[in-house]
């Protein structure tokens, strides 16, 4: 499948939307719990810090600053085995003990203050982070005690990054199974596509495939299949009526044929009577006429002719039709041209096709009197044919002579059947008629 085509379709569109929806919803679940998880850590090292000065304001509430020394003094070591920091310095911010060798440079002395600085551990040339509490006691001395948070933020890292290509990967996965349903669902729909146009273009017998998965494509084939199976009886019915008229008009109207002839060659016949009878006689061979016109008209539209199409070259049938009518529009003073460019095959019936053009040359050379030219263009492509008669005579004016306009008509109808559509045009001047006609298209992978 084309990458375009997919995101023109409806199922990728709806899939997209879902996916953006989701991934930010995954995005803000994995968010909120980073932000907790981070909390969590940090009032867990708020509240050692807490737990430690608690106990160290005992201690010097008990034996003062001798008793406080006394204590840190003995937990000099516990950066290696705790990660903890101990640091009481005097007035002027010497260190008197601990595990730190001096006050940190950007740690500003403010009683009962948090902050946040980095030290390098002994034999060691990388720093860790610190978060210490900073307190002042009575006799001006500076307490600071605090934790090493390498590790926290080395677990708050990971986890980062796990939720990072978690995301990635619930996307990629999220991405693929949407191009695999909007995939199914468009397979689904071309399928559905491609069987109601051969039944358009061919066979109303034809039915759209039930998976029967019970799923809204089979809701919607039961529907259509009712629908065509009423049509494939309309179509039936239509052809059993057109039938019908036939045999009972077809014989009614010979015998008056029949009959009015011999009345013509009765000598006895008086003038009077041939002047009515012989309009009579023309008007019956336009009724005859309109009525294999309409029987025409009535099997095209009913899509039975194309149950067995075959393959025809269009230009060689319109050529056949030029050399065939080319007397004819020379009688009429006109000129035939003919212009024959590409590639102009298509599946259908000849017969049918042969009858469009002799409508069509027809209609010219009914309606191109005082022109001096009708040209037959052919034109192809690998998308469609293009037939195309044109004239430069008067064209289709208000009050020309029309005819019944049923031939016309049955040229609407056999394009139809042959996957095409009729247009007019003015060709300033005179009438321009082009014929389009749709080639399948293959479906791209």
């Amino acid at each position: 499948m084309n990458p375009r085509s997919w995101l023109r379709s409806s199922a990728a569109r709806l899939t997209l939307t879902y996916s953006v929806v989701v991934l930010l919803l995954v995005v803000a679940l994995q968010g909120t719990v980073w932000l907790l998880t981070r909390n969590a850590l940090e009032n867990e090292v708020r509240r050692v810090m807490t737990a430690e000065l608690d106990k160290l304001a005992q201690d010097y509430a008990q034996g003062g600053v001798g008793e406080l020394y006394y204590v840190l003094r003995s937990r000099s070591d516990s950066w290696g085995r705790t990660g903890a920091v101990y640091l009481l310095a005097d007035s002027a911010l010497v260190p008197m003990v601990g595990n730190l060798s001096a006050w940190p440079r950007d740690v500003q002395p403010v009683h009962d203050s948090e902050v946040r600085f980095r030290i390098a551990a002994a034999g060691e040339m990388t720093t860790h982070p610190v978060r210490a509490h900073v307190v002042m006691l009575s006799g001006g001395h500076w307490l600071l005690v605090g934790t090493d948070t390498s590790e926290m933020e080395r677990a708050l890292r990971r986890f980062g990054w796990a939720s990072m290509w978690g995301v990635i990967a619930i996307t990629v996965l999220i991405v693929l199974l949407g191009r695999w349903f909007a995939a199914q669902t468009t397979r689904r729909v071309r399928e559905f596509s491609d069987t109601c146009d051969a039944i358009v273009h061919s066979d109303l017998s034809r039915r759209l495939e039930i998976s029967g998965k019970g799923d809204e494509f089979d809701q919607l084939g039961r529907t259509v299949n009712d629908m065509l199976a009423r049509l494939e009886q309309q179509a039936v019915l239509l052809r059993t009526t057109y039938g019908s008229i036939a045999h009972d008009l077809r014989t009614p109207l010979y015998r008056l044929r029949v009959r009015m002839e011999e009345a013509l060659r009765k000598a006895a016949l008086p003038p009077e009577g041939q002047e009515i009878v012989q309009p009579a006689l023309q008007e019956l061979d336009r009724v005859q006429r309109t009525l294999a016109t309409l029987l025409e008209i009535a099997r095209a539209e009913s899509g039975s002719p194309m149950a067995d199409g075959e393959r025809v070259d269009l230009a060689q049938l319109v050529r056949e039709m030029h050399e065939l009518y080319q007397p004819a529009m020379q009688e009429q003073g006109l000129e035939l041209v003919l212009s024959c460019d590409g590639e102009a095959v298509l599946t259908g019936k000849r017969q049918l096709l042969a009858q469009l053009i002799a409508n069509l040359l027809e209609n010219a050379l009914k309606h191109a009197r005082g022109g001096t030219r009708v040209e037959v263009s052919l034109q192809g492509d690998a998308r469609a044919v293009t037939l195309a008669i044109s004239d430069n005579g008067p064209g289709m004016q208000p009050g020309t002579p029309s005819g019944s306009g049923l031939g016309l008509n049955l040229v609407r109808a056999i394009a139809k059947l042959h996957r095409g559509e009729v247009a007019l045009h003015d060709n300033s001047p005179g009438l321009r008629v082009e014929c389009r006609f749709e080639r399948p298209q293959q479906a791209s992978a």
